[in-house]
């Protein structure tokens, strides 16, 4: 059975969410306060976080940076009465994989778990060594030639995607679906603004070029002969 930890400190909510998930057939473990889920959450039986961002002790955002830092890579889903879009930013930023606004519909919040756990299985080799680029997902770190790339978690998870994905054109709909977990596309061009910084950092201006744009199409990793 799929295990949902969910974090949250509102009874009502927590208790509302609960009952929806256990009805689709999830096994829920609820938490209140952040160091009580850090801990819950680095149980490797957890599939997918739900996580508050106002807790009685700190920030749910940090929680889920700490656990990419930590280098794990489970689905999260932010809740937060905080909707503004540069509080959506920041969530995914933080290593969030969709970030959900108070109030929400329920029937919002199951779509976006099933989305978030339709992600591919892939095989998760925690270090991916192809042609001058080095990635550690354990430690959350990536190299070209020796030399680091200070990459945010979400640009460190589109390159790990790329990296499987050599010599294949990867679209922005495979981008949104599999990184950000979005079965819809958003009238935005996120991918295109963390696909531009991703690569100024990682395709030095004397360096040959790993990730081309296709345009019209998407993106291609090319594996260095």
């Amino acid at each position: 059975m799929t295990h949902i930890l969910l974090i949250e400190d509102d009874a009502g909510t927590a208790h509302e969410i609960t009952l929806e998930l256990a009805a689709n057939g999830y096994a829920v473990t609820h938490q209140v306060r952040l160091e009580d889920g850090f801990v819950a959450a680095l149980d490797d039986g957890v599939d997918l976080l739900i996580v508050d961002r106002q807790l009685p002790d700190g920030e749910g955002l940090d929680l889920i940076a700490r656990l990419r830092a930590d280098g794990r890579r489970t689905p999260a889903l932010v809740l937060s009465a905080l909707g503004s879009l540069d509080d959506r930013v920041r969530g995914l930023r933080a290593g969030g994989d969709d970030y959900l606004p108070k109030p929400f519909a329920l029937v919002e919040l199951i779509a976006r778990v099933e989305a978030l756990l339709r992600r591919p299985n892939e095989t998760r080799d925690t270090r991916l060594i192809v042609g001058p680029l080095d990635l550690d997902l354990l430690a959350g770190t990536a190299t070209r030639s020796g030399r680091a790339l200070d990459l945010l978690p979400r640009e460190l998870k589109l390159l790990d995607y790329l990296v499987r994905r050599p010599d294949r054109i990867v679209t922005r709909s495979m981008l949104l679906r599999d990184v950000w977990g979005y079965t819809f596309e958003p009238n935005s061009n996120v991918v295109d603004v963390h696909m531009g910084r991703l690569r100024r950092k990682v395709d030095g201006e004397s360096e040959p070029q790993l990730i081309r744009n296709v345009r019209g199409q998407g993106y291609v990793f090319d594996v260095p002969v």
